[in-house]
């Protein structure tokens, strides 16, 4: 896609390889353009073999897939379910659909990440009221991973099974093992900003096969095996369209040159605009490999003498878009009365991010120029206010 007919640099546009039109011309030919077909299935099995799962699923959306992996944990009214405060709003409403009780976990410095210490926090909490969660919902956010081996060694503690939200992770990794496959299960999306798209999907995964064929199940209206359509329990209309995991497939294939652009982009921010005092970008755990969807940095105005809303503005002004980190959950109008728990003794280390932080454009298909003149607006808003601070001190 580009720019070429967009003069606004955008944050993360749709990057479409070419090779995506074999597939949906082969379900026109087929006349498979419904829920289901070939496409459906060759997307779940060359998904499950590049993250290297034994089973996968192919739904409507990231939300779909984590909505029906509490349902297959058996998550019911009330029960606790502790999720990422740090996050989009996908991540933590499939537990309100099952009137579940969502419990978030701060960030931490290392990955921006769950923070071990105050996941150990909240089942603290939880085990002194008899009251320990259902699941566990880990967020990876901007491609990196969190802290896996210390989640899971936690959770493992008391029993709890882990779902990972990769919905920004697909071809991240954890020491060698792709994002999405440590916990019970993972769940990928395919929104139009994601580093592959269907233009709208998603993906559950799992090693629990069984359970990989009960979603399937769930996903198509829990139809049972009878000519007159029956029911015995509630379904979702939750399947992927066999015209989307078409584009799914052509878009897996250049899967891992779109990973090597994205953190071509990172890295050239990284080098151009480090030199700005109080600039940070987000780190890379050691062992960890991220697909860096988005270029995130979060910004210490006391040393830039700009903060992160005015760069925003700034760019706006110049046709680039960048937006803001996550808003926290537990500080989002709609969870007002959740518990939270804190990586610190007392200061949130996620509102912290998002008060200081923003992604910048960050597309594979951002050409080289588009790079460049971010960098060199950034650079030009750094010295005026530089210009401006001189101008006060003499």
């Amino acid at each position: 896609m580009g720019n070429e007919n967009n003069s606004r640099i955008l944050l993360s546009s749709p990057h479409m390889s070419g090779r995506e039109m074999k597939y949906i011309q082969e379900a026109f030919d087929t006349n498979w353009i419904a829920p289901l077909g070939a496409n459906v299935d060759g997307f779940e099995k060359e998904l499950a073999e590049y993250v290297d799962v034994a089973a996968a699923a192919a739904v409507s959306s990231g939300t779909a897939a984590l909505h029906l992996a509490l349902r297959l944990l058996d998550v019911k009214q009330e029960d606790y379910v502790f999720c990422s405060t740090f996050t989009f709003v996908a991540s933590a409403n499939p537990i309100l659909y099952e009137k579940a009780t969502p419990v978030f976990i701060d960030s931490e410095p290392e990955t921006w990440n769950m923070s071990p210490v105050a996941l150990q926090k909240a089942f603290d909490y939880a085990k002194s009221i008899n009251k320990l969660p259902k699941a566990v919902i880990v967020v990876h956010l901007y491609g990196q991973s969190a802290r896996m081996d210390e989640i899971l060694e936690i959770c493992y503690e008391y029993n709890v099974p882990v779902i990972e939200d990769s919905a920004e992770s697909l071809g991240s990794s954890y020491k060698g093992r792709k994002s999405g496959t440590h916990g019970k299960f993972g769940i990928y999306s395919f929104n139009g900003n994601k580093i592959i798209t269907t233009s709208g999907g998603g993906m559950l995964v799992s090693n629990d096969e069984e359970l990989i064929s009960k979603s399937r199940f769930l996903a198509t209206q829990a139809r049972n095996q009878a000519a007159h359509y029956e029911h015995t329990q509630v379904g979702y209309n939750y399947r992927m369209s066999n015209i989307s995991a078409g584009i799914g497939r052509g878009q897996l294939e250049v899967l891992d040159d779109r990973v090597k652009a994205r953190r071509s982009v990172f890295e050239r921010y990284q080098e151009k605009l480090s030199t700005i005092r109080g600039i940070q970008f987000a780190p890379e755990l050691p062992g960890t490999y991220s697909n860096r969807w988005l270029t995130a940095l979060i910004i210490d105005e006391k040393k830039t003498g700009f903060s992160a809303n005015q760069l925003i503005k700034f760019l706006a002004e110049n046709d680039i878009e960048a937006r803001p980190l996550w808003k926290p959950m537990h500080i989002q109008p709609l969870f007002n009365e959740a518990i939270s728990f804190n990586h610190f003794s007392s200061e949130n280390f996620s509102e912290q991010l998002f008060e200081q932080g923003l992604c910048l454009p960050s597309g594979s298909n951002l050409k080289e120029a588009d790079v460049d003149k971010v960098i060199e607006k950034i650079l030009q808003l750094n010295s005026l206010i530089q210009q401006k601070t001189e101008d006060v001190t003499v």
